[in-house]
């Protein structure tokens, strides 16, 4: 089963731990979120990153999700890939994460593939519903 780690601004890692828990009807194993404040050292944050994925990977890898590409938490990311073993996604939302859940005995490719198509499928306008 494929790991999984939130790297994002502030508690939204937790707050959408919190949200898929509440859509798959209990707490997913093996998915901790990393918060970044603004005063944080990247260092430190980044050798915090390392320790959850080492507990997070138990031999099929880690998918590494942050919120907002360039930012301090996807830089933080991008510093842990390791191709094959941790894969890192930018955009974080609760369509990527619910897919990424629900793939996860999947290969860690696939994984990331199927949490890029939750994420991209799960952004739409809405048009008002006809009554």
């Amino acid at each position: 089963m494929v790991g999984i780690l939130l790297i994002t601004h502030g508690g939204l890692g937790t707050c959408l731990i919190e949200c898929a828990s509440h859509v798959m009807g209990s707490r997913p194993d093996r998915v901790m979120a990393l918060a970044v404040r603004p005063n944080d050292d990247p260092g430190i944050v980044l050798d915090q990153a390392k320790g959850l994925v080492a507990t997070l990977d138990q031999g099929d890898g880690v998918l590494v999700i942050s919120d907002m590409f360039g930012a301090t938490p996807s830089n933080i990311a991008r510093r842990l890939l390791l191709a094959g073993k941790i894969e890192g996604l930018a955009g974080a939302n609760l369509p990527m994460l619910i897919r990424a859940l629900t793939y996860r005995n999947e290969p860690l490719a696939q994984v990331a593939e199927k949490a890029m198509s939750g994420c991209i499928a799960g952004a739409l306008r809405m048009e008002k519903e006809g009554c």
